[in-house]
């Protein structure tokens, strides 16, 4: 089941928007595959520099494979931030991954079989499972030793896709979200495949109280619990897992992503990943909506921003970045079924 890319990236193997919120890496496709589609679309808001990230790479891993994610910097660095996690990620992923392969590998014996099947497909989830909760470690590490960006209250979020064959293991850090569109007898059905992980979640805002976090509804915003330190009204975080944010990091908030995994089933349409922005004024059904009627697959991820960015304005007087990744797992059909329910 390939992944499609965008024809209009297909002449450069590296493309990114005048603010190079985003980037498409090609892989190499042999003669006999299916042709790949993805797009990726990202528009600043009206608070000022768009602190939003977003990559695709292809035949990472494998040829048949591909890494992608989107990150939502916060606070005064978190435009840097954002970038900075979006470009070091991917690599620590797959060099954890190489150990840990190599490492079991070293453990076979000569008569022992490999693993194949359901069975490979669970070895390969813990694999990448381990790899994920290692390479997040390094990747907060890494920005708490860096001396040229002050990470104290600026973050990012980060939501991942590793797709390897049919096998997905999504790894998610704070509230930006992903979803998949499957097909079944009675339509498209939407199913999120992660979790925004907010104050207002009981298991988050425990471990928060735990720790001796304070969670707050400001009077200007009083429908958005943030956290702060057990002190003051400060920094007030939206989200409750994150990189970076170094003040609360001893008052609950966690760079530990929450990973699972999907097995690709040919009703499988497409995923999508996207920042709060389009979260926050779109619901899941209407997200995939615009993206299984777009006019092609090319276009799907700008449909969704521009319905994002519309809602924002009719609604609020500020308008969120906004940044979307669409990635197709199927040829487009001519016929399309209508949508049939969440989940």
């Amino acid at each position: 089941m390939g992944i499609c890319i965008s024809s209009s990236s297909s002449k450069s193997q590296e493309t990114k928007d005048s603010n190079e919120n985003v980037i498409f890496v090609e892989g190499t496709n042999g003669s006999n595959e299916v042709p790949r589609l993805a797009s990726l679309h990202s528009q600043p808001g009206s608070k000022g520099s768009n602190q939003d990230a977003a990559i695709l790479l292809q035949s990472y891993g494998m040829e048949d494979g591909a890494f992608c994610g989107v990150f939502d910097g916060h606070g005064k660095n978190g435009h840097i931030v954002s970038k900075l996690v979006r470009s070091r990620l991917p690599s620590l992923l797959l060099s954890r991954r190489n150990a840990l392969t190599t490492s079991n590998d070293d453990n076979y014996g000569d008569g022992e079989e490999r693993l194949d099947g359901e069975l490979g497909s669970s070895k390969m989830f813990h694999e990448w499972k381990e790899a994920c909760i290692s390479a997040f470690k390094v990747m907060d590490k890494e920005l708490e030793l860096n001396e040229k960006w002050d990470c104290s209250c600026s973050g990012t979020t980060a939501v991942t896709i590793i797709k390897q064959g049919e096998d997905v293991i999504i790894a998610n850090l704070g509230d930006s979200r992903a979803v998949l569109g499957t097909t079944t007898d009675n339509g498209m059905l939407v199913v999120q495949l992660t979790t925004d992980q907010k104050p207002n979640l009981p298991s988050e805002a425990d471990r928060i109280k735990k720790s001796n976090g304070r969670i707050i509804a400001p009077k200007e915003e009083p429908d958005i619990q943030r956290v702060c330190l057990p002190d003051e009204d400060f920094p007030g975080l939206a989200m409750t897992r994150a990189f970076g944010d170094f003040k609360l990091k001893d008052f609950g908030i966690i760079a530990i992503p929450e990973i699972s995994y999907h097995r690709l089933t040919t009703g499988d349409q497409f995923l999508v990943l996207a920042t709060d922005g389009v979260w926050d004024v779109l619901s899941n059904k209407q997200v995939a909506s615009l993206v299984w009627f777009a006019e092609s697959e090319e276009a799907a991820a700008r449909a969704v921003v521009d319905a994002a960015v519309a809602a924002w304005k009719r609604k609020y007087i500020v308008v969120d970045d906004c940044t979307v990744v669409c990635i197709f797992l199927q040829e487009r059909r001519h016929q399309r079924q209508p949508l049939h329910k969440e989940s």
